[in-house]
């Protein structure tokens, strides 16, 4: 037992506010497996590549990376299986008539546990950034980078 269990998982998808402009977000629960949850809590999850898609009127997340769980028996899971997202009727409505839009995705944003130890994952309904939009975005972290080490000295 000496696994150290982080309450306060928070496993970000940097990436997806660099490449995109984000236009609405949900937080969805997300079904897993006994052993998913574990590698979840241990933080050893990833949704770098991860993507939303629909399929039969049911929201799917797919690509994202849970690793085996160490400590399991032959019921391991598959690290990379489509789960499927639980959200409201309405949500999931409101998602499928965006997302008939040229240009939209759905993208998950955070994988965290909430205070009653459930997973959630938040995702965005988002736009692709144009190469113009992205320069844009890296000069205001620059200069917001630069204040910061003024503010400092």
């Amino acid at each position: 037992m000496g696994e150290k269990l982080s309450a306060d998982v928070k496993i970000r998808n940097k990436k997806a506010s660099f490449l995109y402009e984000f236009l609405e977000t949900f937080e969805a629960g997300i079904q897993l497996r006994g052993t998913e949850i574990k590698s979840i809590r241990l933080g050893k999850a990833s949704i770098k590549e991860g993507y939303c898609a629909f399929k039969g009127g049911e929201l799917f997340a797919y690509n994202i990376d849970i690793t085996p769980y160490e400590n399991a028996s032959f019921s391991n899971h598959e690290s990379k299986r489509a789960r499927k997202l639980l959200l409201h009727k309405q949500e999931i409505e409101k998602l499928i008539k965006k997302k008939k839009d040229v240009g939209l995705t759905i993208v998950p944003t955070l994988l965290f546990i909430n205070d009653k130890g459930y997973a959630k994952l938040n995702i965005a309904l988002v736009k692709g950034k144009k190469i113009a939009d992205k320069r844009e975005s890296l000069k205001e972290k620059d200069a917001k980078r630069q204040i910061d080490r003024a503010l400092k000295s």
